[in-house]
């Protein structure tokens, strides 16, 4: 298995800022996930700041916190399975880096939503590829080098298999966490737990810290032994929203489309509002 943290210590709690010079560097990996909420604003902001560059930028469906991080030059590639501004439209700094190389080149490579979540599970079992029926009969497979056919060896049915996704860093955001740094997160969950079990490091911003996680209908506990840091950053997921601690920003989504449809606008929005 590629995971590391097998048999390794409890997650330590430490900031924010301190958790990304440690586990995010040049040239990494990222997978940066949440699904309608717990998006991992916050965390991204940080790795904006600590100007970061050429990651590899994995997420199931990036919107505005990716727009941001590839519109600020921290992007070499995207791996995903959608892209956009959720309810609005396009992604303008995507569409730029793609289109135009700017502020710098991004290599893109598409995915389904299954052919993504089977990847990640993939990586969290120690396995080194995910196979699925879900590519027949799109063209994707022609687009991506990353889809294979492969042949079922006990009935010989055609499949389509996607290689394992392993991250350097998994990056999430939950509602809270005790001092051990178990986590607890629940409402919409999306791949969060998988993305972590899959990564080589992992780094969770919490709504809050408490002595002792309260059981709670359907919540997802992350144990302390699976994750590397967990960092306190309350309403760490805005303009998305932390189910049972905040609401979504929908102006700012609105909003977000003229911010960054301009060059210009959008720099100096990252500069006041970001750095």
């Amino acid at each position: 298995m590629t995971n590391t943290w097998e048999g390794s210590p409890m997650a330590t709690v430490v900031p924010l800022a301190e958790a990304v010079a440690e586990l995010v560097h040049d040239g990494d990996s990222v997978a940066m996930e949440g699904f309608t909420h717990l998006i991992p604003y916050a965390a991204g902001h940080e790795i904006i700041r600590q100007g970061r560059r050429d990651l590899t930028l994995i997420r199931m469906t990036p919107d505005l916190l990716y727009d941001q991080m590839i519109g600020m030059g921290c992007a070499r590639k995207l791996v995903f399975s959608w892209g956009g501004n959720p309810g609005v439209g396009s992604l303008h700094r995507f569409r730029d880096a793609v289109q135009n190389s700017w502020p710098a080149p991004l290599e893109i490579e598409e995915h389904s939503h299954a052919g993504i979540a089977n990847a990640y599970v993939a990586g969290a079992s120690g396995l080194p590829f995910a196979v699925l029926r879900g590519y027949r009969g799109t063209d994707l497979p022609a687009h991506t080098p990353n889809i294979k056919p492969i042949t079922c060896p006990f009935t010989g049915e055609e499949l389509t298999a996607v290689p394992a996704i392993n991250p350097d860093v998994a990056v999430v955001h939950a509602q809270r966490a005790d001092r051990r740094g178990n986590v607890q997160l629940w409402g919409i969950t999306g791949v969060q737990k998988e993305a972590v079990l899959a990564a080589r490091r992992s780094l969770v911003t919490v709504e809050e810290l408490v002595e002792e996680l309260e059981p709670r209908p359907g919540a997802i506990v992350l144990p302390g032994w699976a994750i590397t840091h967990v960092s306190e950053a309350p309403g760490g997921s805005h303009p998305s929203y932390s189910a049972g601690y905040s609401t979504r920003d929908n102006d700012f989504y609105l909003a977000w489309d003229e911010i960054g449809r301009d060059r210009e606008t959008f720099v100096a929005w990252m500069k006041e509002n970001i750095l």
